[in-house]
């Protein structure tokens, strides 16, 4: 087998699972822009994620500045002013250790949405690209200082800015209607969420497609195929509408854990509260894709619910929930980054006892399928769906497992014990 076959296979496996991450990215972020309008019961939740799915298709074309930062904020890989690869580094080196990238974004989203854990795709995918950068060409390969502006520090000020705004909305609008009779408000802003939630559903695909086009773009550009100027040259057709199809259908799947966790789970939310929550959110998403930013959606999305809590009077916002959710954000970053190291390993380690880049990312790909498999399998065995996602929230144990669903599970168990 030719090199040049190795590296369009691995190139062509590269670009599937690159759209693997973008669908997983887009089923869990749907809740970012509808776990409240479901929750509230302004959108019915199948008609939700079919809204949410669109707009999210029709976002992915409006923008290239996020897939900018990615092709030239998160990996040291070319030269900045040719936009050729580094000596160092030949194109099979810089496959692998984008596919690596991926496998350690794909696993983490697939794991904490099992949990039900509003954790960031984009975090998880830089994660890992800075994991594998790491593994195989040590600090050198990382670009800190791109992390540092375009990812850590809107990781900390998202949320908190996100948080302050919806809380000052949220108690502006219950100032502002506190005449007004409950039931005539809530059904008022219910029409008004189904606004702000599709312009939420809008703002994520700007940001979150485009990191995948940015991951896609990259390995053309490590294999010749593509320039190293995106921001001059721009993105061909095929690679736009192939991530905004994917993330569309991703986010039409629905990723019922995820916003049951959001609409549910956090806050028991009200229509002016989801109003707030995702004005608040669609400001800041659009404004940070418009910077080039790669911002966290769902750190924005979950400040924003949390703001909305905050600024109600007598509103019960459940910490411990909370509290879990920042503790799966610290470790996102050096769990996927991990994931990411270990698959580079693994792939070098096996390409080295066989001699072929195909086996040693074949043998990753398979591992990636084999572990999504069964993630999957045992989200079915306690499923969560468009039917319970509404369902009482269970304060004794905080799990996204609705209690009957939990109960019916068991319950197959006990007959065969007696």
């Amino acid at each position: 087998m030719s090199v040049m076959t190795a590296e369009t296979i691995i190139l062509v496996l590269l670009i599937a699972t690159a759209l693997a991450f973008d669908f997983t990215n887009g089923f869990h972020d749907t809740g970012n822009a509808m776990a409240t309008s479901i929750a509230t019961g302004a959108l019915k939740p199948k008609t939700a994620v079919l809204l949410a799915g669109v707009l999210n298709l029709v976002g992915a074309f409006l923008s290239v500045e996020v897939a900018v930062t990615v092709t030239t904020s998160v990996l040291k890989v070319q030269d900045s002013k040719s936009g050729h690869l580094l000596p160092n580094i030949t194109p099979s080196m810089g496959l692998t250790i984008i596919f690596a990238g991926l496998i350690g974004g794909i696993l983490w989203n697939l794991l904490t949405w099992l949990f039900g854990i509003p954790s960031s795709s984009s975090h998880a995918l830089f994660g890992g690209l800075i994991g594998a950068g790491l593994a195989a060409l040590g600090t050198a390969g990382v670009n800190w200082s791109g992390i540092t502006s375009k990812v850590l520090i809107p990781a900390v000020a998202a949320p908190v800015i996100a948080c302050l705004v919806a809380g000052c909305g949220t108690w502006l609008v219950y100032r502002i209607t506190r005449k007004v009779m409950a039931k005539r408000r809530e059904e008022g802003f219910r029409w008004g969420q189904i606004a702000t939630a599709s312009l939420v559903a809008l703002s994520h695909g700007t940001n979150d497609a485009q990191k995948t086009m940015g991951v896609i773009a990259l390995a053309l550009i490590t294999t010749g195929h593509l320039t190293g100027d995106v921001k001059k040259d721009g993105l061909p057709f095929w690679i736009i509408f192939s991530c905004a199809l994917a993330i569309g259908l991703g986010t039409y799947i629905g990723g019922w854990r995820v916003i049951r966790t959001l609409g549910k789970g956090l806050v028991e939310i009200e229509s002016p509260q989801g109003l707030a929550a995702e004005a608040s959110s669609a400001a800041i998403i659009l404004s940070s894709s418009a910077a080039g930013m790669a911002l966290s959606t769902t750190h924005v999305a979950t400040g924003s619910i949390l703001g909305s809590g905050v600024g109600k009077p007598g509103a019960e916002v459940r910490w411990a929930v909370a509290g879990r959710m920042v503790v799966a954000w610290l470790i996102t970053l050096p769990a996927a980054a991990l994931v990411g190291a270990v698959s580079y390993w693994i792939s070098e380690g096996i390409e080295s006892v066989t001699g072929s880049d195909v086996a040693g990312d074949g043998v990753i790909f398979l591992i990636l399928v084999a572990l999504s498999g069964y993630m999957y399998w045992r989200a079915q065995q306690q499923k969560v769906d468009s039917n319970n996602v509404n369902a009482d929230w269970d304060d004794s144990t905080n799990s996204v497992v609705p209690a009957e669903v939990r109960e019916a599970a068991k319950t197959p168990k006990d007959t065969a014990a007696v």
